[in-house]
């Protein structure tokens, strides 16, 4: 049986956003900050990632920065998964701003990211997420043990955690049993 070791990314540079007024698929280009790499650099010293044989990631600047961190600290490859990305709050990548960011997350959570009855939302519903996240989990069943690097939405909702995930903590999933552990160093 596979074990994946999640780990969110490390703390990004959001600011960023406002700065260059980037919106939609463009807010997902900020880097991490220098807390962010030193987390990281800290989550790579666990000993459960010793034995792991690949990195995947999501495409986004953070989770791609964090796993290049894993990468030449554990001597892995990189291996990118479009369908890793974050939660899609704005299907049509419109969305410019974290007060239109808040509104389509609080009507994701209204909904509990599910359309109603006849109802299509800009965002992306809890199903949609998941079972993207899951069709990349399944090409890497071959391996005994797999880092992914990857967003806080997107882990939670695949093993049904409901609370915050840290960033560059380490969440322990298998496909049988959906949560092991969640660590921070």
């Amino acid at each position: 049986m596979t074990q994946f070791y999640l780990i969110r990314h490390g703390e990004p540079e959001w600011n960023i956003n406002e700065q260059y007024k980037l919106k939609g698929h463009g807010r997902d280009l900020v880097p991490l900050t220098e807390a962010g790499v030193n987390q990281v650099y800290w989550t790579a010293k666990d000993e459960r990632l010793k034995e792991a044989e690949v990195i995947v990631s999501s495409p986004y600047t953070r989770a791609l920065q964090t796993a290049a961190i894993l990468s030449k600290e554990l001597g892995l490859d990189i291996k990118v998964e479009l369908d890793l990305r974050e939660w899609q709050p704005d299907l049509t990548f419109e969305y410019d701003s974290l007060e239109r960011l808040a509104e389509l997350g609080n009507d994701y959570d209204t909904n509990h990211g599910v359309y109603p009855p006849g109802v299509t939302k800009l965002w992306e519903s809890k199903e949609l997420l998941k079972n993207r996240v899951e069709k990349v989990i399944d090409q890497y069943l071959g391996f005994k043990k797999v880092i992914i690097t990857g967003h806080g939405m997107a882990f939670r909702t695949l093993v049904g955690e409901v609370g915050e995930i840290p960033h560059a903590s380490i969440t322990g999933y298998n496909k049988t049993q959906a949560v092991i552990e969640t660590t921070q160093l």
